[in-house]
């Protein structure tokens, strides 16, 4: 399966390694389970994470774009249209067959790496908000024994008052 990594990061095949890294984070952040809380963006993050691994390695981004020119021949002779009721953009295309193998490997191992770091990022994400819970319980935990605190002094001001009186 070829995955047009550029469409994906939003950025032209002439990009350089700096617009590559800022489209990353752009697309990072933008996918980022804290911007999505009710949403799956692991598959997204994982598709991202691919197309950075490849792009900004050098010998690897040079296989991807004799591959990438060979797949727009493709895509061309096969009038692939862009389906005005699709919410999303296709960047997956199981039906283009690599000619460099090497290059597919490559990319097979670069899901690989993405799919790890997706889980390391759900992992760290989960691992953050129950340290957030964490210390939120343990702030109102404090707050409420100082309100208590401060409630019981002001009753033995008062009652100290009323027994002088």
């Amino acid at each position: 399966m070829f995955i047009d990594y550029y469409l994906l990061l939003d950025i032209l095949p002439a990009s350089s390694l700096a617009e590559i890294k800022s489209a990353f984070r752009k697309q990072a952040i933008q996918w980022h389970p804290d911007r999505n809380p009710n949403g799956d963006t692991t598959k997204q993050m994982q598709l991202i994470n691919e197309a950075y691994l490849i792009l900004k390695d050098e010998e690897a981004r040079k296989k991807y774009d004799i591959e990438y020119f060979k797949f727009t021949e493709f895509k061309k002779q096969h009038e692939y249209k862009k389906d005005n009721k699709a919410e999303e953009p296709k960047y997956e295309y199981s039906d283009y067959q690599f000619s460099d193998d090497v290059l597919r490997k490559w990319m097979d191992n670069a899901k690989k790496q993405a799919v790890s770091l997706a889980k390391e990022t759900i992992k760290e994400f989960a691992n953050i908000a129950s340290v957030g819970l964490k210390e939120t319980a343990k702030g109102m935990g404090k707050g409420l024994i100082m309100q208590i605190s401060i409630g019981i002094i002001f009753l033995l001001i008062f009652a100290l008052k009323d027994g002088c009186n």
